[in-house]
């Protein structure tokens, strides 16, 4: 739920599991990632999974976090996007950071 009060808005938190399919290993997906995600103040963490796909967990402004879906959706230059899953949850403000996980 946003408020509104005056000319600000209130931030809505929230949390957002994503999961990466196409050729998304080995084009910089994960690093890009950290870079999209501290540009926009979002915490989390990102990781490649064993099927060749790439999962993350990022937590933040509602906003925030929609930016970095709308860019997963593409990634970085040499990434081929084939499918991307979204499950939203409820923020938990358990990340400082927004991590690489090998």
């Amino acid at each position: 739920m946003v408020c509104r009060v005056g000319r600000r808005h209130m931030e809505e938190k929230a949390r957002a599991y994503l999961r990466i399919y196409g050729r998304v290993q080995g084009v910089f997906f994960r690093s890009s990632m950290r870079e999209v995600a501290r540009k926009y103040g979002v915490t989390g963490w990102v990781r490649n999974l064993r099927d060749g796909s790439v999962e993350a967990v990022i937590e933040g402004d509602r906003h925030a976090l929609e930016r970095i879906i709308e860019w997963a959706h593409r990634g970085p230059p040499l990434a081929r996007v084939d499918d991307l899953k979204v499950r939203w949850g409820e923020y938990k403000g358990e990340f400082e950071d927004f991590s690489i996980l090998r």
